[in-house]
């Protein structure tokens, strides 16, 4: 017996909201596949993970305009101080060739465990920022990225420039005139290519050896202000914005490694 077709319209229309609703079901799924199919485990083992906004969060694009240079920013939501601060914060990319993105660990001096940088994003994935606080907590805040290709993009033909100034550092204030005894935003850019090991130079369309920053120490007066080990996720001549609380007038001093054992340092006078 043929339905009226509007009862038929309407069966099409239920299957379709639920194939919708399946659909995106899956997607969520898939989406932490990597991150609970072992990412979790290999990083924080059983440890238990809040994840809310309340004590850090990230910010990223959606959708990123160039995979190669995304940019993040990490909050914090607790001021540093010694009874409680935010000790490390761990960056995962689940679905890059690399998940583990870098540590960065900060101390009361830094004033606020805040953080911004750019990153190279292979696949649509989750970005996760993983705080442990001085108590031994861990606190997570994430963002979906939708990018791909951003660790095999090609290095381009200015190569031989790009590690003729290696090494080379500046520091940028965001005030001339750094507040004593309050935190202060700076920014620390360094020349450095940061090649991943999947891409290719345009020039002789080889596959280029690994050579990146793996570690950076940032210190005030030669207290720790912000370390950190990173991997091949971070952009080419990274930079990164932080904060430090000065006492009084001093050196600001970053120092760098890279995975060849290069190493290099800069420092800048800071008058109050």
């Amino acid at each position: 017996m043929n339905q009226p077709i509007s009862f038929r319209k309407g069966i099409w229309l239920a299957l379709a909201s639920v194939l919708v609703l399946a659909s995106s079901a899956f997607a969520a799924g898939e989406e932490e596949a990597a991150w609970n199919g072992g990412l979790r485990q290999k990083f924080f083992g059983d440890r238990p993970i809040a994840e809310s906004n309340q004590v850090i969060e990230l910010t990223a694009p959606y959708r990123a305009e160039d995979p190669a240079l995304v940019p993040l920013q990490i909050n914090s939501k607790i001021p540093q101080t010694q009874d409680r601060y935010i000790k490390t914060v761990t960056l995962v990319i689940d679905n890059n060739p690399v998940p583990f993105s870098g540590a960065f660990h900060f101390t009361p001096d830094s004033g606020k465990a805040d953080l911004a940088m750019r990153v190279r994003v292979n696949a649509y994935t989750y970005i996760r920022a993983v705080a442990e606080t001085n108590d031994g907590k861990l606190h997570m805040a994430k963002a979906f990225v939708k990018a791909s290709g951003g660790c095999s993009a090609p290095i381009g033909t200015d190569l031989e420039a790009a590690m003729a100034r290696m090494g080379k550092m500046k520091f940028k204030l965001d005030n001339e005139k750094p507040a004593l005894q309050q935190p202060n935003l700076a920014q620390l850019l360094i020349s450095h290519p940061n090649i991943t090991g999947l891409q290719m130079d345009q020039l002789t369309r080889m596959i280029k050896p690994a050579h990146f920053v793996e570690e950076v120490k940032v210190s005030f007066n030669d207290k720790p202000v912000l370390t950190a080990q990173t991997d091949i996720a971070i952009s080419a001549d990274p930079n990164f914005r932080f904060y430090f609380v000065p006492e009084t007038a001093g050196e600001l001093k970053a120092e760098i490694r890279d995975n060849k054992g290069n190493q290099f340092s800069a420092s800048q006078s800071i008058t109050p």
